[in-house]
């Protein structure tokens, strides 16, 4: 019995840490990486700690998710999407807020070893970074769990956050942690990566999009309304298809760069299912779909940019 109890036990922390959402996190270090390693600046260690970072944050942010819907009582029994473990009583909030701490403590040990790792002990770099390692942290707790007001993902916000922290700041601190130095170049195909994360979350708040307006969860697809939401989904994709592109063209790259290309057609098949149903479990299919074409896109960009 005690066995089962620590493997249920387990199986409620994985649950709230939802891995399937982790490749996302991952897809912006890849691509600042691979365009870093264009420019014959690379660094393995960097590269990993990245990584573990990346992955510590959005862990974070997903936990901190499950804390903050439960609080607000944005998760009910009509929700679609995957089993939130407080809302069904399988981890308790005040477990649920210790497992925010400590996953919060790991993410910054992680970062501050991953800077120095980089920079040495340069501290006017590593003050700057810990500073948007803190905004980062912030965000991450802040987009269903708000501080003395209403969560910023809950005003419409989030779509914005991503943009930056999955797109702009993901690619581009990554390119500048291995190259110690900025370009205008890699903030094309940063972009493109940010409104195709956006994109992401797009899908996400469409399908939700009922259950969370009932319960004034106010995402950007609640504001919009579903019509509208699709439509600004396809301007998404379009403005991340064309970026490539202009990307693509100016560089150039060879043919496998322009394979990334390639994800155009699941991304458009997603869009064209998200456009014609309501049915939830078919929308959280095209969620994966869309979080597998971001994540493809950034390692064939990558594999492109650095081996051809």
């Amino acid at each position: 019995m005690e066995r089962l109890a620590k493997r249920r036990h387990y199986q409620a922390w994985l649950l709230a840490a939802r891995p399937r959402t982790l490749p996302l996190a991952c897809a912006s270090i890849l691509l600042g990486t691979g365009l870093a390693a264009s420019v014959d600046a690379f660094n393995g260690a960097v590269l990993l700690l990245a990584l573990l970072t990346a992955i510590a944050l959005q862990v974070l942010s997903n936990l901190a998710n499950d804390y903050g819907d439960a609080a607000s009582g944005a998760d009910d029994q009509s929700r679609i999407g995957p089993v939130r473990a407080v809302s069904s009583g399988l981890l308790t909030p005040q477990a649920m807020r210790a497992g925010m701490v400590i996953t919060a403590i790991v993410a910054a040990l992680l970062g501050l070893l991953l800077l120095v790792t980089a920079f040495g002990y340069q501290w006017g770099q590593i003050v700057t970074f810990l500073l948007l390692g803190a905004a980062s942290l912030l965000a991450a707790v802040t987009y269903t769990v708000g501080l003395g007001g209403t969560p910023y993902g809950y005003r419409g916000l989030g779509d914005i956050a991503v943009f930056i922290f999955f797109g702009l700041l993901g690619v581009l601190g990554t390119y500048y942690l291995h190259t110690h130095q900025l370009s205008w170049l890699p903030l094309i195909p940063a972009a493109a990566c940010g409104l195709l994360a956006t994109a992401v979350l797009n899908v996400n708040n469409v399908r939700d999009i009922e259950s969370d307006a009932r319960n004034g969860k106010v995402t950007l697809a609640v504001r919009l309304g579903r019509t509208k939401a699709i439509s600004y989904h396809w301007a998404l994709l379009g403005l991340a298809l064309l970026l490539t592109l202009i990307y693509l063209v100016a560089l150039p790259v060879s043919w496998v760069g322009w394979s990334c290309l390639l994800v155009a057609k699941p991304l458009i098949d997603a869009a064209r299912t998200l456009s014609h149903t309501r049915d939830g479990k078919i929308l959280t299919g095209m969620l994966k779909k869309t979080a597998i074409s971001t994540l493809l896109y950034s390692v064939l960009l990558s594999i492109g940019l650095v081996f051809f």
